[in-house]
């Protein structure tokens, strides 16, 4: 995925009750390591890195770009939360001659089942429909995932279409904002 084009890069850090959805920092890199080295957390996406690619190729301050959170409680990175460009190669676009805004999140297996994810990705959608309004999100995730199905159903996600793709049955769906009338 790629950046959030005319969008100002970082924005101030975003509060909601409990979390802070802030840019990343060299006191996040452990963290990113245990999100990415998780089983539990990477059953969906292909599987877990190991600890020692991890330690290779995690930047000092990963997850520098635009449209990547960090989830902050109480001053520790318990998740990610991102909005880039959906590659114009893969399969699902409801536009299919522009490169949609994307949702994704990733949450440490501690944090899981306590609604830190529907109120960051809440808070991130929110700031997103902001800065560009009118502009449909789109999420890609698989069938087989149930909390990720629950979450794009509470945050107001409509399925699109389901197709394979990387050997499991996909769910991709839009979230439009929606705009007062007036």
């Amino acid at each position: 995925m790629t950046g959030l084009g005319p969008v100002a890069w970082p924005p101030a850090p975003l509060r909601t009750e409990r979390l802070v959805l802030r840019e990343s920092e060299a006191r996040d890199r452990a963290a990113f390591i245990e999100l990415f080295a998780s089983p539990e957390v990477s059953t969906y996406i292909g599987g877990p890195r190991t600890r020692d690619e991890l330690e290779r190729v995690v930047p000092e301050v990963p997850g520098q770009r635009p449209g990547h959170f960090v989830i902050d409680l109480d001053g520790a990175m318990i998740g990610m939360v991102t909005l880039g460009r959906r590659d114009a190669e893969r399969s699902g676009h409801v536009r299919p001659d522009t490169a949609e805004a994307e949702l994704g999140y990733l949450f440490l297996p501690e944090a899981w089942g306590r609604g830190y994810a529907a109120e960051a990705c809440a808070a991130a959608l929110g700031w997103f429909a902001d800065v560009l309004p009118g502009e449909p999100v789109v999420l890609c995730t698989q069938t087989a995932n149930d909390r990720a199905m629950r979450l794009a159903a509470n945050l107001g996600f409509t399925e699109v279409e389901r197709f394979e793709e990387y050997g499991a049955e996909q769910w991709f769906g839009v979230w439009s904002p929606v705009t007062p009338s007036g």
